[in-house]
């Protein structure tokens, strides 16, 4: 093992006793999320952001988040957001923002009126902060990394650290989840999401952070690992974590994580030359054998009942009404809305209080599209018009960035199943505008 097997090694260890810390001491979640937060300030400041440091310590953040929350070790429940934001802003100021990045500036003006418009209308038994913050700090958080990752330049090593470093905090949560997961047969008697194969919290959230950090492993298993050691770690840690995402029972984020997975792929065959395709062929052939076991472990462990959670079953094997497990009807009502409030939408957050009215229960929306189009109205169009157009636009000169298409389909596909409700689809989306570059004195 040579010393570069050995850094990244201990990097791997350090995270696995994170995990094991998180869970052990009650103090050290709280310790970790504030070392997160300070450190990456005193990181960014003290390089003045020389080379994209804020890249990396965001990322680590946006990793981070999924474990922070499971264990109350942020602040507040939105803080990964703020602190992606503050990070980015410290960033900008440094090494300032592109001038082009006007869709982005236009985006975050489109916001402005449907909240105002909540200013005066939302029912205050309700928060007025939190309903704002809960619904529009993903989308202002998405404009605030998308105007300092506006046609930046990074080269492909750097922005495969940026990856590295989301990575390793799912590492710490595949180490917690170990820990707190009692024996699997015992808790699992339906085909319905699991919270205590989450770390009892949200097991669509969960699942989304662990499918991404599949992509992560996977991605370095394919492209990252030039040595068998580095090669054994990457391929242990890919079957893990998605056995740990498949148990989730959550669907979401692992078939968001495949369709990544399989767009690189693609993107990386036809990129390469004809000479490295024979290799990408076996990695290939690998990944489909990493997701075999994987899946084979995964129906063993849970009687089959995997199987019938993807074929749309319930534990009897009869097929289930709803595939999308009430989204639909959810997609349905907030579209009824836009009918009813065209212009500038019914306001930020009074979809889930007009549902709150109707129904008496609290259900938050679980499409960021349709929330958009029933609180913003037209705005809100014309808002995800320019999210979906501008970063296909730059693909046209932006070759070198193969993982462009996953991070656009991690953002597309996770907000129709998870809404905003983490800073990762923010952060994602923002990485499909980096330029790739192959030196870094052409920056």
């Amino acid at each position: 093992m040579n010393l570069s097997d050995k850094k990244y090694f201990y990097l791997v260890l350090l995270h696995i006793l994170i995990g094991v810390l998180i869970y052990s001491v009650p103090l050290f979640p709280k310790v970790y999320g504030f070392s997160i937060i300070f450190g990456g300030i005193f990181y960014i400041v003290n390089s003045r952001n020389s080379n994209n440091e804020v890249l990396y310590a965001t990322a680590y953040m946006v990793g981070s988040e999924i474990i922070l929350r499971m264990t109350d070790g942020n602040p507040v429940h939105e803080f990964s957001k703020y602190g992606v934001m503050i990070f980015i802003a410290i960033g900008i100021y440094f090494k300032g923002s592109s001038k082009y990045a006007i869709p982005y500036w236009i985006f975050l003006l489109l916001l402005i009126p449907a909240t105002i418009y909540t200013t005066t209308e939302l029912n205050y038994s309700i928060s007025l902060r939190k309903e704002i913050s809960f619904n529009v700090s993903g989308p202002v958080c998405l404009a605030i990394c998308s105007i300092y990752n506006y046609n930046r330049k990074i080269t492909s090593e750097e922005l495969s650290n940026v990856f590295l470093c989301i990575g390793m905090p799912i590492v710490a949560c595949l180490s917690y989840l170990t820990l707190y997961t009692p024996s699997l047969k015992e808790i699992i008697t339906d085909t319905n999401s699991n919270a205590m194969t989450s770390g009892g919290f949200g097991p669509n959230q969960v699942s989304t952070m662990l499918g991404l950090g599949m992509f992560v492993f996977v991605s370095r298993l394919m492209l990252n690992s030039k040595n068998k050691w580095t090669f054994v770690i990457n391929l242990i840690i890919s079957l893990y974590v998605t056995y740990r995402g498949l148990i989730t029972f959550s669907r979401g984020g692992m078939i968001t994580g495949f369709v990544m997975i399989a767009t690189l792929i693609v993107v990386t065959f036809f990129f390469i030359s004809q000479a490295n395709r024979i290799r990408m062929l076996i990695m290939i052939g690998l990944v489909a054998v990493v997701f075999s076991v994987a899946w084979s472990f995964s129906s063993d462990q849970t009687n089959g009942l995997i199987e019938k959670r993807y074929s749309n079953k319930d534990a009897a094997g009869r097929e289930k009404e709803d595939e999308l497990s009430g989204r639909g009807e959810l997609a349905e009502d907030e579209y009824q809305t836009f009918k009813e409030h065209p212009i500038i939408g019914i306001g930020v957050g009074r979809s889930m209080e007009q549902r709150y009215a109707k129904t008496g229960e609290i259900i938050a929306s679980h499409s960021e599209i349709t929330r958009m189009i029933s609180e913003h109205g037209s705005l809100g169009i014309l808002a995800l018009i320019i999210l979906f157009v501008t970063p296909l636009i730059l693909y046209l000169d932006n070759k070198y960035n193969v993982y462009l298409l996953s991070c656009l389909l991690f953002w597309m596909l996770t907000i129709n199943h998870a809404a905003m409700r983490l800073a990762a689809p923010a952060f994602m989306y923002s990485l499909a505008l980096v330029k790739v570059i192959i030196k870094r004195d052409e920056a």
